[in-house]
């Protein structure tokens, strides 16, 4: 694409380029012509300067004569007034003189009269010369003022030119440093180019090398291991799960919920028709209240009540098969199987239409006889009877349409896959055309109605009952006209939907509905597969803690016998304390019991008359047993207590001239035994403690274990997958293989293109050096 956009520029440029060298040349021819011209006209003018210089010289030298001559006849007038007055006295003496004088008088005259002459006549060609010259030197100006224009004119355009060409010239050069650049980077490009080339050629060579051994590995191995291909006959490949288009699935769902809507609005509008038929019936034209209507009208009556029993189903039916659509399942016509049961009802209620019709016409015609008729109520129940035909041909037309979509589900060979279309767009036109017979009904029933209220003898339950008659036609017709539309626009999307199915094979298509039937429940088994694979996993122990565990089990228990046998020591220690501590329990209770009854008997002894002698003993037996408590407290700090293995623990002696009495010996045994018990219980605790550890130990070493077990479980799995995923690969080394030979291909024709359109760009960047060469060597020249 670069290499074309600069052939196109360049290619501009030079047809700009030799357009102003055409211009150039045509200006200079000009220019020089002017110059010529302009030379020539100023030859002329110095030429005509010249002459005009001349003719004033002489006309100043002939004015100059002039004065000299008009002197010199003035002093010749002034000696001829001196010489007559002389001549008179002199007459007589001078008579040969004046002879003299008037030859010399008239030479004189006739030298001036030639002079005058030719003064005049000189004169006359001065004028004639002076205003010739005024008029050349006056074109002359205006010719050099015009050229002086002209000249200054092609000056700028000359000067315009040269800095277009300046321009132009430095485009071209900065164009030529671009396109420099350009190929010396295309020409890295190039050589990159090649260098790619040899290795893609090795590669491709240690690839087709490595690729050949692998496709007779994996032929070998398919022959071996593959039996069939599921996807050549279409009676396995219907068996097949297709891909999963959730958009195609929430589309079809929210279509068959409008559809359901519809319905179920069209169901409510024919219960209404119906139900107020039947009351218009007990009503016109005769009243039920009043008399006994005909055997007829009883008859269209009792079928009119069973309205209910064939249209609700309609509604059920369209339900179940909203219901079926779910966003799990493939919606195509092999796949829906309960649009054959809403066939079925809508069959069912055509049937109870054809029924009732002919009573209905039965009807129209006795409302004709009677003799509250009208001839304009008559043509309207005319109208009205060749409606309702009308109308349950549409519905038979549109349940035919209807059987023949429910066929695929049941039987696959009653409609071809070709029909699909057309069978559609008639479902739409079959729509269209009951919208517009409801259109009639409406109408025609609003005039009859309009008619029969207008009547003497209408009651108000009759004009209630036909505006409700009216209300459910019209809702009727709008129910028809929105399921007409609706179909209508969602028409392409069915046909295109058609083709949705399984993978593609030798026939992409549900074979039979058992074959479907089939398929949903593996697309079922698939979908929770997916869902147990997508179950997030349970917390587990970092990686980081369970090796720094599993070094700390190393370490602590080197064998799971060893951490058996020390449970086993652990439980029997256990036992021993729980012994122990029943034991000490027993004689903390007596000696708890001990101690009450000789608080009763202190306190027995106090309410005594000698309460206050023994009172006074009583406080110097508290004051010695705190004696004494010290000084076992101080013997215990000083002097080191033998120790026993046995269960009263640490025994103190004490000197004999500080024995106690018997109440202070019984409260130093009974704080001896406390220490004691409170000590057994730390050691029970601490016990217990070990044991809990031990036994936290054991729990995680069993679930370890069972970890591991499952750990090898899921390895054996994976190494099946495992084992599937290489001759999965296998099979598609050989398709990539495949498609990597077409693009080395292609890479190769590529690559000659690009050399093709280097040599181009070369050649055209040497025939640019060598324009910007001339026309700088031209620039320099001018």
């Amino acid at each position: 694409m670069a290499s074309t956009e600069l052939q196109g520029k360049y290619q501009k440029l030079a047809q700009e380029y030799s357009k102003l060298r055409a211009q150039n040349q045509v200006l200079k021819k000009g220019v020089v012509d002017e110059q010529a011209n302009s030379a020539a006209l100023k030859e002329q003018l110095k030429m005509k300067d010249q002459s005009l210089r001349k003719l004033q010289q002489e006309m100043d030298s002939l004015t100059f004569r002039n004065l000299q001559l008009a002197k010199r006849v003035e002093l010749l007038q002034d000696e001829l007034a001196l010489s007559e007055p002389r001549g008179k006295k002199n007459k007589k003496s001078g008579d040969s003189s004046s002879q003299l004088s008037q030859e010399q008088k008239s030479v004189f005259d006739e030298d001036l009269q030639k002079k005058i002459e030719e003064n005049e006549r000189l004169h006359i060609q001065f004028f004639e010369a002076d205003e010739q010259h005024k008029h050349v030197e006056a074109e002359l100006r205006s010719r050099l003022a015009a050229l002086e224009t002209e000249a200054a004119q092609h000056q700028a355009v000359v000067d315009g030119l040269t800095r277009k060409y300046m321009e132009t010239i430095e485009k071209l050069q900065n164009d030529k440093a671009k396109l420099e650049v350009k190929s010396q980077a295309l020409e890295k490009e190039a050589k990159d180019c090649r260098l790619r080339t040899e290795e893609c050629q090795l590669q491709l060579k240690n690839l087709h090398e490595d690729l050949s051994g692998r496709l007779e590995e994996s032929l070998s191995i398919i022959n071996e291991k593959v039996p069939f291909n599921d996807t050549k006959y279409s009676q396995y490949n219907a068996l097949n799960v297709p891909p999963h288009n959730r958009r195609h699935q929430l589309k079809m769902r929210d279509i068959a919920g409008q559809a359901l809507a519809f319905v179920q609005d069209l169901v409510t509008a024919l219960l209404n028709f119906h139900t107020y038929t039947e009351q218009r019936i007990q009503i016109f034209p005769v009243d039920s209240a009043i008399d006994t209507i005909s055997p007829l009208n009883q008859k269209f009556s009792q079928y009119l009540h069973e309205n209910a029993s064939y249209v609700r189903p309609l509604e059920e039916g369209m339900l179940h098969l909203f219901e079926s659509i779910t966003e799990d399942t493939v919606t195509v016509l092999e796949t829906t199987v309960k649009l054959k049961t809403f066939s079925e009802h809508l069959t069912s209620y055509i049937c109870f239409l054809r029924k009732i019709l002919p009573y209905q016409l039965k009807s129209l015609e006795e409302e004709c006889e009677s003799s509250l008729c009208t001839s304009a109520l008559r043509a309207r129940n005319l109208e009205l009877s060749q409606d309702m035909r009308k109308m349950v041909a549409v519905f038979e037309k549109l349940q035919t349409y209807v059987a023949l979509l429910a066929l695929p589900s049941t039987q696959p060979d009653g409609l071809l896959r070709t029909n699909y279309s057309s069978v559609l767009t008639n479902v739409g036109a079959a729509l269209h055309g009951f919208h517009d017979v409801m259109k009639d009904i409406s109408k025609h029933y609003s005039q009859k109605a309009a008619i029969e209220h207008e009547l003497p003898t209408a009651t108000q339950k009759l004009v209630t009952t036909n505006d409700c008659i009216l209300s459910s036609v019209v809702a009727l017709t709008s129910g028809a006209g929105k399921m007409a539309s609706f179909f209508s626009n969602n028409a392409d999307y069915f046909i295109a939907s058609l083709s949705y199915g399984p993978r593609a094979g030798a026939a992409s298509r549900f074979v039979s509905p058992p074959a479907a039937a089939c398929m949903l429940q593996y697309k079922k088994r698939a979908a929770a597969y997916m869902r147990a694979l997508r179950k997030p996993l349970p917390e587990s122990v970092p990686y980081e803690e369970a090796l720094a565990d599993r070094q700390v089990l190393l370490s602590s228990t080197e064998s799971r016998a060893g951490l058996a046998q020390q449970v086993q020591q652990s439980l029997e220690k256990i036992s021993k304390l729980e012994q122990e501590k029943e034991h000490w329990m027993l004689e903390a209770q007596l000696a708890k019991i001990k101690l009450e009854k000789e608080n009763q008997r202190i306190a027995d002894k106090l309410r005594s008359p000698s309460g206050g002698q023994l009172a006074g003993l009583a406080q110097d037996n508290a004051a010695m047993v705190n004696r004494a408590g010290q000084d076992a407290a101080a013997t215990k700090a000083a002097v080191e207590p033998a120790q026993s293995t046995s269960l009263s623990g640490i025994l103190t002696r004490t000197p004999d001239s500080e024995v106690p009495d018997v109440d202070s010996r019984e409260d130093l045994i009974k704080n001896h035994y406390m220490a004691r018990v409170v000590e057994l219980t730390s050691q029970l605790q601490l016990a217990d403690s070990k044991s809990v550890h031990f036994y936290a130990e054991c729990r995680a070493l069993s679930k370890r274990l069972a970890l591991a077990e499952k750990s090898k479980e899921t390895l054996t799995e994976e190494m099946k997958l495992a084992s599937q995923n290489i001759s999965r690969l296998q099979d598609e080394l050989t398709t990539t293989k495949r498609s990597y030979e077409d693009q080395l291909s292609m890479m190769s024709d590529h690559l000659c293109s690009m050399n093709e359109t280097l040599s181009k760009q070369r050649e055209e960047i040497d025939t640019l050096k060598l324009a910007g060469k001339g026309n700088s060597k031209k620039n320099k020249s001018r």
